[in-house]
């Protein structure tokens, strides 16, 4: 067993388990209950997820590096007309608001 991150929480440890699974790279989240026991034990308590094939290790780096990236954030979209019903929709969404009909390509 390797190990590969130190989460904050045991959500983001959970959601980067899922994350992983969803790559196909097996891997445990260990001292995730480790929190409740805070002011008893060191500071340095946070869940830390392991991977269990050594070998997965640098396409696990690859994966976590996807999960931190930041969003990219699509604040920045120009608004769009809808083709069917002809409503201005903000940049950011994907489908018109009053007819559901899907951004252009």
């Amino acid at each position: 067993m390797r190990r590969l991150y130190q989460a904050r929480d045991r959500i983001e440890a959970q959601l980067l388990l899922d994350f992983l699974d969803r790559h196909l790279i097996r891997s445990v989240v260990l001292g995730d209950f480790l929190a409740g026991a805070a002011g008893e034990l060191p500071a340095d308590i946070c869940p830390t997820l392991w991977l269990i094939d050594d070998q997965d290790l640098d396409r696990a780096h690859e994966v976590l590096a996807r999960f931190l990236a930041p969003p990219q954030s699509s604040l920045d979209a120009a608004p769009w007309h809808c083709a069917a019903c002809g409503e201005q929709i903000e940049g950011d969404f994907d489908r018109c608001w009053n007819c559901g009909r899907a951004r252009p390509e």
